[in-house]
């Protein structure tokens, strides 16, 4: 069994809401549980959502499914540069 003192939230992506509900959708088809961060201040500014800037939506998933949730996000903009 994991000693759950060492489990923390990670912030793994910032965009745009309908950016990061895509995003988020793509994660939880994995199976891997994953929340969406300032939603309501996405919405309301949405023209201030730059990636990590004032407006945009964040995901945040355990440390325990960090990499594999990184890894789903890298292979979305992999896919978005195309």
């Amino acid at each position: 069994m994991k000693d759950n003192s060492k489990i923390y939230p990670v912030e793994i992506f910032a965009g745009s809401f309908e950016e990061a509900a895509l995003v988020k959708s793509l994660i939880e088809d994995s199976e891997i549980e994953v929340f969406l961060k300032d939603e309501i201040q996405g919405t309301m500014f949405p023209w201030l959502a730059s990636p990590g800037g004032a407006g945009s939506v964040k995901l945040v998933v355990s440390n325990e499914n960090a990499e594999a949730a990184k890894q789903i996000v890298k292979e979305y903009y992999l896919k978005m540069k195309r």
